[in-house]
């Protein structure tokens, strides 16, 4: 036998000693758990999400924080049910569609989608260049949307997958910059928190286009079929389920982390969003700008940040470009591999980040393709700040018949066994269905 010096046994039981490492390992057990859910969370708030909650908090003060009240819960409803088909199945959301229902029922849910994210790309391209040139206004606009689009793709496709994943949860961290501003400049507290759980309405046009945006760029299309799929390509990763498929190893345990990464990150989402508004509240509407039409305008909203700075304009369009950049290259990548992973699925392709490109061509050439594509709307003439805005409309119309599919899927029996969604799951996906689908419904009689 070995035996220990003094010293090293003291040390060994060092109550201090014996803390400080079981902080670190519940620390490191906390990181371990942040996976698909924290990241499609920080996704969520794309530049389309910054440019409409801004909007809303610009155009119409306090009176849309309640929604964040209302869409935190549908739609971790909505994305807990996505991650639990991925975890149960081994499959994609397109996938367990295309093994359960006709293909009438799923080539138009996937053109759906693929539309969506397409058109979600290229406004966030645009928004990216729009923002870069706030600080490099002699480079062209156009050379800048080429140049980010190019270094995503490169990103998504060389980049190995454990270690993209780690660069995504930490570009979450951009999103930072409007809760501290929101601390740093007079809120009316008691009248924003007043405002987040008294619901404030109006029936008329412009109000409901906004709601129906902030639903769209919340409970987004893409999110539902990266997180099912990420969630299966987490368990390739843990060695739950073989790369050529197959019943995953499922655990009550594993499901239990799986939801509370989800609820994590769709709190990190909606606070962030929360905040985002408050500041677009008291820095742009009080300010008289209510509609945001320049990459400046919305940048202004940090300028208190940094107002005792030299050139604090300088460093508002800085912190902003940054974080529009950031999130961007996090949001793109996820979008466009949302895309993928439904028309791979629909057409049984090989897919996954975690394949080389030489493993999965089409996979990744439905990625470039979408990618591709998206850019080129940056070249029609669309206004950038405008299409973030109208991305999102786009998306909390799409998000509808998706959720009625979530919400079949996860409940039948034969699909998830005693894993099917009970009775919360099926309260909170069927109140996102009616919620979004009765403001879908309205926004679109207004035009009549």
């Amino acid at each position: 036998m070995i035996e220990l010096p003094d010293e090293a046994i003291a040390e060994a039981q060092n109550p201090a000693i014996l803390k400080r490492k079981a902080e670190k390992k519940g620390f490191s057990r906390f990181l371990r758990i942040l996976g698909p859910g924290i990241v499609t969370g920080a996704a969520d708030d794309d530049p389309s999400g910054i440019a409409t909650y801004s909007q809303a908090g610009a155009q119409f003060g306090f009176g849309l924080l309640w929604t964040m009240l209302l869409t935190f819960p549908l739609m971790t409803a909505v994305q807990e049910a996505c991650a639990r088909v991925g975890a149960v199945t081994g499959k994609g959301l397109a996938e367990a569609v295309r093994e359960h229902y006709p293909k009438k029922v799923l080539l138009p849910v996937v053109l759906l989608v693929v539309a969506a994210n397409t058109f979600n790309i290229g406004s966030d391209i645009g928004a990216m260049a729009a923002s870069t040139q706030l600080l490099l206004p002699a480079v062209p606009f156009g050379l800048l949307a080429v140049a980010f689009a190019l270094f995503i793709l490169i990103l998504e496709i060389f980049v190995p997958y454990k270690t993209y994943v780690r660069i995504l949860k930490w570009l979450a961290i951009a999103l930072l910059s409007y809760p501290i501003t929101a601390f740093l400049i007079n809120v009316p507290w008691g009248e924003a928190i007043r405002a987040t759980f008294v619901p404030h309405l109006e029936f008329n046009k412009e109000f409901l286009f906004i709601i129906v945006a902030i639903f769209g760029t919340t409970i987004s299309p893409y999110l539902f079929f990266w997180q099912t799929s990420n969630v299966v390509e987490d368990e390739i990763a843990e060695h739950r389920v073989n790369q050529k498929g197959g019943i995953p190893r499922m655990s009550h345990p594993y499901l239990k982390r799986l939801r509370i990464d989800t609820a994590l990150g769709m709190l990190f989402s909606n606070v962030a969003a929360w905040f985002i508004m408050i500041v677009g509240a008291v820095v742009l509407n009080q300010s008289g700008i209510t509609n945001i039409t320049t990459a400046a305008d919305a940048a202004r909203a940090l300028e208190p940040l940094v107002h005792t700075f030299p050139n604090a304009g300088l460093w508002a369009k800085l912190i902003f470009s940054v974080g529009i950049i950031g999130i961007g290259l996090q949001s793109i990548p996820v979008l466009a591999g949302s895309s993928s992973y439904a028309v791979s699925e629909t057409f049984n392709w090989k897919e996954g980040l975690f394949r080389k490109f030489k493993q999965a061509r089409e996979f990744y050439i439905i990625i470039i393709l979408g990618t591709l594509v998206g850019l080129l709307f940056n070249f029609v003439g669309l206004d950038p700040m405008k299409a973030l805005v109208l991305t999102a409309v786009f998306n909390g119309i799409a998000a509808v018949p998706l959720i009625y599919l979530i919400a079949r899927i996860s409940s039948r029996p034969d699909i998830m066994g005693e894993y099917k969604s009970g009775m919360w799951s099926r309260i909170g996906l069927w109140a996102a269905f009616i919620v979004m689908g009765v403001f879908a419904i309205a926004l679109l009689a207004s035009f009549l």
